[in-house]
């Protein structure tokens, strides 16, 4: 027996599309974000100073925390793609739990946050957190839709 394959849909490209920037932005905390921006010493209020007596200890530290929070970000980018491909694009209900209980934990709190900080990077991850939104308002016009169609369908003599 094989499995009905529903066809792509905005609601579905645009959650993977969400997934694969998650995961970039993982792949980017792993593998190439320095240990303290430029903003993270003005949000801290360090002084030359301080920054040297502490700077070198506080860098290995993040380094390591950024690779840890680097991981869940990917891991959650590839859950996305998987998510997408598979039970978002089937139109599941859980589906559109998970994708919103996910958004607003995941890259939803990274932007609240890069707002309360006032960091360099609000913007683009306030984009990113709209694409993964974008997807969500697919997923309900596309079910509404579909609602519709089935709705007007005339019975069977």
């Amino acid at each position: 027996m094989k499995a009905t394959v529903n066809p792509w849909t905005t609601s579905s490209v645009t959650l993977a599309l969400a997934g694969i920037i998650i995961a970039g932005i993982g792949l980017y905390f792993i593998a190439l974000r320095p240990p303290l921006l430029p903003e993270d010493v003005r949000y801290m209020h360090l002084s030359a100073a301080e920054l040297e007596a502490i700077g070198p200890r506080l860098a290995v530290w993040l380094t390591q925390v950024f690779r840890v929070l680097g991981g869940y970000a990917l891991a959650t980018g590839v859950l996305l793609v998987a998510l997408a491909i598979t039970a978002f694009r089937a139109r599941h209900p859980v589906a559109v739990a998970g994708a919103l209980v996910g958004e607003a934990l995941s890259i939803g709190l990274m932007s609240v946050v890069n707002f309360t900080i006032g960091s360099d990077f609000r913007w683009p991850l306030f984009a990113c957190a709209l694409v993964w939104a974008v997807s969500l308002v697919a997923f309900g016009l596309e079910s509404s839709r579909n609602d519709n169609r089935t709705q007007i369908k005339e019975p069977i003599p």
